[in-house]
């Protein structure tokens, strides 16, 4: 083979990995390890529009949270609980947000059904609709935590958001 051409394939190796590297990088949003609640960060989390917090998230539509994560053990059922933390002066207060439907983990995973294994990976889609009752502009912290049939901690990601316009 000509030096030339070996040459030629390495770069392209290199264009197309540092591409996909790239895509992957799009298709992350900066979070961080929960402060209120256990539960290791899952190994990558989407929300739909945002790569960096705060996210803007528009009244009166879904948030789409998109995570994919390893079930730390074998589970039945998994539920996903969301708690905004607000800040009023000096104090932080805890207010938890009902997923309803939304809360039932199994039902939204896109690649598995529950009972899942032990080291399963596990790729999860969470809708969260944004009510009305939040004001435009309205800054917060959340965090989303999923727990398995024992409220055991499974993953957990903190992210600050705020609410916009639709």
């Amino acid at each position: 083979m000509h030096p030339s051409s070996i040459a030629d394939k390495m770069f392209r190796f290199v264009v197309l990995f540092a591409a996909l590297l790239a895509l992957a990088a799009a298709n992350t949003t900066q979070v961080s390890q929960c402060q209120h609640n256990q539960g290791a960060l899952p190994r990558n989390t989407h929300i739909q529009g945002c790569t960096r917090p705060p996210c803007a998230l528009p009244q009166l539509r879904d948030a789409i949270i998109n995570m994919e994560f390893v079930a730390p053990r074998r589970m039945t059922s998994m539920r996903t609980l969301a708690t905004a933390y607000m800040r009023v002066g000096s104090t932080t207060i805890p207010v938890p947000y009902d997923l309803g439907a939304n809360s039932v983990t199994c039902n939204h995973l896109t690649n598995a059904s529950c009972p899942v294994s032990a080291n399963q990976t596990l790729r999860y889609t969470l809708r969260m609709f944004i009510e009305a009752f939040f004001p435009v502009g309205t800054e917060v912290t959340v965090e989303f935590r999923i727990v398995d049939q024992s409220n055991a901690p499974v993953v957990c990601v903190r992210v600050p958001i705020r609410i916009v316009s639709p």
